[in-house]
């Protein structure tokens, strides 16, 4: 502590006062081991003046730049009471400042952890002239010999500015006043002091000097500074001063004064609100200073801002406009008097614009620059608005961007429309790769083609020799479609000319058509078209037919849109050209098809019976489903589906030999279970590559029963009268050709006028739809459907299971409406086992057909009757029955319990026998043996005369539909 006082006492008397004060606050912080430290000078108007901070960070020393001596301040209480004043964190005067306020101290917050202030006045010889203060460390009060030292360093300090010469033509009495405000004016700062409730002003000469101002002419009142203001300065100002008094806070601002020479300068004033002892306002002391030469910088400054090419604003912290550029003006449709102060977003132009506040705010919360575009509703004009907070405000550029944004919109509007159109021909390429038949290729250059281009009209034709026939079409008249299809060759017609240079033509408007083609001028009024695009098919080197894009405006394409339509024709020529050799293929398979399956379905007495058959999805292949109803004696019927796995022309073949051994093997009468396995050896004969599913369905009219056996396939659903729905229980035996015989039978009863449905598994089943699925959506279309017709039946379950389904498979479908035979149709009688039961059954034959009113075929019935009953009678045995069955033919049928099969033999001329069934044959229009459980039928058919009453239960279908 000695080292110190002896290191000052030892420095230079010729020190200036600047240089005493920082040595002496320096050695004083570092001694009591303080945070920092500050030195007031005593002013004019009874206030103490900041002159020397240390260790202090600048920006917060104003908040103590002035403090009136008669404060509760540390410094104010040294100098006033003219010793040592300590405080402690908390206490009064040492975080409370004049005015009431906490005390925002360069160090508060370090303070209000635990430090305090420790000050010591500066005392001369006439008066003290001010204080030393020390910002602690330690919340204690400081030891004695801390402040012995303090006491001798102010000493020390006061010693040394007394040692300067004093201003020239000063009083020995002001020496050391004068020597002290000498060392406060290195600023050329001055004191005011203003009474808040009656404006009286007080100003020391500084202040004079300042403001421009004469003593004698100085009015101590609020008054004379408002003369020497700015005017355009003075209502901003005002409004700083008004904030204060009302936040009981500190006052600051820069602004123009007037110069005794006419011209202004710049000051900055900064001032303290103190408070009466009720708290309110009485009374600000402050500090005015020049800052022209700063401001002649920022003059220019201010001058390039002022014509500067964007616009420019400016605001303060209250969002008042404090400075608009020329282009600012304009671009707000008002001058700089008008919009000068006011808040920013009442300027009308800019109150319109939409969301504008809500960003200005945020950019200033975020405090970090912000751009957005903002546009004008008066004058349609986009800006690009960037702001960027500034101390004390924010700042706003305008740069107009209507032009660029506009460019941008249409690039990105071009963008976004080359990608719309290049999404388009990759759709258009996809579908034309996809595309099977001609008109595929026409609806997928219809939505490839036409929305990319804005075209509204296609026309799709092939040359066939010296002719164009349409293949397809979209937005053109039927009857100018009629008129252009099989249009010769000629010239002067667009479309040949084309075709024959095999190089597009463009024709922009109606008058250019009418000029180029004067010989087909009513086109364009026909077609309603006003503009064409005539794009030749071309492939493997010649032209083979026209694509037509027309448009609803005249429009002269770009050679961009001409290029990029002469390379989509390219695609659509060898997509047409393949698809044409898939519509011949396909033709060829329907025809194959078709004289594979039924020309139409035969017209019985048992059943009224529909059908109908779909290709799969996808290819031109035959597929090897099929479907049959075949008529079999004595009132029965045969039902059948069936399906050779797979696509071809040898599954088509198979699928031929297959449908052809069932005729044979029903008309041999055999039971379905061993026509099934008659199939399944065909089949397995055929090698292991071919398999094959069926499902034969015999039905009885004269019992009601029905014989269902089935290979691989699903059962049939029966739809009985009242309209329920049942799918019989069938075992599932394997496919023809994976099968080992006996094959199971399945025998039920159905009600007469009941319906048996008969698919394959291709109906009911597909990549979307499991089979059990589809048995229920089938079953739920078939309920309530006894009584319908048959073929719209047949079209309601095409359309509800396979209409907007993708199937692999064909599908065969068969329905069959069962008819009973009338009880009175039918007479049956037991024979005796002996010869005389030939005259027996004479004698029945000859009653009942004189009852149902047909004696003219009785001769004719008795003699069959008498040979089929003596056949029985000689090879036969066990009890016989005859019965007759009025049908559509007349059937007489005898039975017997012997298998033996009746065979007709060539007999000689001096045999006696042999020659009974030579003459049924002859007598009968067909002639067969039945087999049953328990023996057989030897049975004879005679067709009616055309004047006899035959009952008729047929179909008024009689052609097969045509295939889905």
């Amino acid at each position: 502590m000695n080292k110190r006082l002896v290191l000052l006492h030892a420095m230079e008397e010729d020190m200036t006062e600047g240089e005493v004060l920082r040595l002496a606050l320096f050695h004083a912080v570092c001694e009591l081991d303080g945070w920092g430290g500050a030195v007031h000078l005593c002013g004019p108007m009874g206030v103490l003046r900041l002159v020397l901070t240390a260790g202090l960070p600048p920006e917060f020393a104003p908040r103590w730049d002035i403090i009136a001596q008669d404060s509760s301040a540390v410094p104010a209480r040294a100098v006033r009471e003219d010793g040592a004043v300590w405080a402690a964190a908390g206490e009064d005067g040492g975080l409370k400042a004049a005015a009431g306020d906490d005390y925002v101290w360069p160090a508060a917050e370090v303070i209000r952890s635990g430090g305090g202030l420790a000050a010591v006045p500066l005392a001369g010889e006439q008066q003290t002239s001010g204080a030393l203060t020390v910002v602690t460390s330690g919340s204690a009060r400081p030891p004695q010999e801390h402040w012995n030292f303090l006491h001798q360093v102010a000493a020390w300090a006061q010693e040394r500015l007394a040692l300067a010469p004093p201003p020239d033509g000063a009083a020995p009495e002001e020496r050391d006043m004068r020597q002290l405000q000498q060392a406060m004016a290195a600023g050329r700062a001055g004191t005011w002091d203003w009474n808040i409730r009656t404006g009286a002003l007080a100003w020391d000469d500084a202040a004079m000097a300042v403001y421009g101002t004469a003593p004698e002419e100085f009015v101590p009142h609020a008054e004379s500074w408002m003369k020497v203001v700015h005017p355009d300065d003075l209502p901003w100002t005002l409004a700083a001063v008004e904030k204060a008094i009302r936040d009981r806070g500190a006052f600051e601002a820069e602004y123009r004064v007037r110069r005794p020479s006419g011209g202004y300068a710049w000051t900055h004033a900064r001032g303290q609100v103190l408070l009466d002892d009720d708290g309110l306002p009485y009374r600000m002391i402050g500090t005015s200073w020049e800052t022209h030469a700063s401001h002649t910088a920022r003059d220019a400054l201010s001058r390039a801002l002022l014509h500067m090419s964007d616009g420019f604003l400016a605001v303060d912290e209250e969002w008042r406009i404090s400075f608009v550029n020329l282009e600012a003006e304009r671009i707000l449709g008002s001058s700089e008097q008008e919009t000068y102060g006011r808040l920013l977003w009442s300027v009308q132009a800019l109150r319109q614009a939409t969301g504008f506040e809500a960003r200005c705010r945020e950019a200033a919360a975020a405090a970090a620059p912000t751009s957005f575009d903002m546009r004008l509703p008066d004058t349609g004009c986009c800006y690009q608005l960037r702001l960027v907070p500034v101390p004390g405000g924010l700042t706003l550029y305008f740069t107009d961007v209507t032009d660029r944004r506009r460019l941008e919109a249409e690039r990105q509007d071009a963008e976004r429309a080359a990608a719309r159109r290049s999404a388009h021909i990759a759709e258009l390429t996809t579908a034309l790769s996809t595309a099977t038949t001609s008109h595929d290729v026409v609806d997928a250059v219809a939505q490839g083609v036409l929305p990319p281009f804005d075209a509204s009209g296609l026309l799709v034709q092939a040359v066939e020799g010296d002719r164009v026939h349409n293949v397809g079409s979209i937005g053109y008249p039927d009857a100018f479609l009629r008129s252009v299809d099989g249009r010769t060759k000629q010239s002067q017609d667009p479309v040949w000319d084309a075709i024959v240079a095999a190089e597009p033509v463009f024709v922009s408007s109606p008058p250019e058509y009418s000029a180029r083609y004067p010989g087909m001028a009513d086109h364009p009024a026909r077609t309603g078209k006003q503009s064409w695009a005539f794009l030749p098919l071309t492939a493997s080197g010649r032209s083979f037919g026209i694509c037509v894009v027309s448009f609803d405006q005249p429009r002269r394409l770009s050679d961009e849109d001409r290029t990029l339509l002469t390379a989509i024709s390219a695609l659509v020529a060898h997509a047409l050209e393949r698809a044409r050799l898939f519509d011949a293929e396909h033709t060829r398979s329907q025809k194959l098809q078709r004289a594979l399956l039924p020309r139409r379905l035969p017209q019985l007495s048992a059943c009224t019976a529909a059908a109908r058959y779909l290709p799969a999805a996808q290819g031109m292949d035959v597929g090897g489903d099929w479907y049959d109803v075949i008529p079999l004696s004595s009132g029965r019927v045969a039902l059948v589906v069936g399906d050779v796995m797979g696509h071809g022309l040898s599954e088509a073949a198979m699928m031929g030999r297959l449908r052809t051994a069932v005729h044979t093997l029903a008309a041999l009468e055999l039971p379905p279970d061993e026509i099934m396995s008659h199939l399944n050896d065909a089949v397995g004969d055929l090698g292991e590559d071919f398999y094959a599913t069926c499902l034969y369905v015999l039905y009885d009219s004269t019992s009601g029963t029905c014989s269902i056996t089935s290979a691989g396939q699903p059962p049939p659903a029966f739809v009985y009268p009242d309209g329920t729905v049942s799918f019989p229980a069938l075992d599932p035996n394997p496919p023809l050709g994976a099968a080992e015989p006996p094959f199971l039978t399945v025998t039920t009863t159905v009600p007469p006028e009941s319906l048996i449905v008969l698919y394959t598994d291709g109906l009911v089943e597909s990549a979307e739809c499991e089979i059990d699925q589809g048995m229920d959506d089938l079953a739920r279309v078939l309920h309530g459907s006894s009584g319908q017709d048959l073929e719209r039946l047949c079209d309601e379950i095409v359309g509800v299971l396979v209409t907007g389904r993708t199937s692999g498979d064909d599908i065969a479908l068969l329905v069959a409406r069962v008819h009973a035979l009338p009880s009175d149709h039918l007479a049956s009688w037991p024979l005796p086992e002996d010869p005389r039961a030939a005259s027996q059954a004479r004698a029945h034959v000859r009653e009942q057909l004189e009852a149902w009113g047909l004696d003219e075929l009785s001769s004719t019935t008795e003699l069959l009757v008498s040979e089929l009953v003596g056949n029985v009678v000689r090879h036969g045995k066990g009890p016989m029955r005859l019965r007759l069955l009025r049908d559509a033919d007349l059937v007489c049928e005898v039975s017997d319990c012997s298998l033996t099969m009746p065979r007709i033999r060539t007999a000689s001329e001096t045999d006696e026998g042999g020659r009974g069934l030579q003459l049924v044959a002859v007598l009968s229009q067909r002639w067969g043996t039945r087999y049953t459980a328990g023996g057989k039928w030897i049975w004879a058919a005679q067709s009616f005369a055309e004047t006899a009453e035959t009952p008729r239960h047929l179909s008024d279908k009689d052609a097969l539909p045509p295939p889905a």
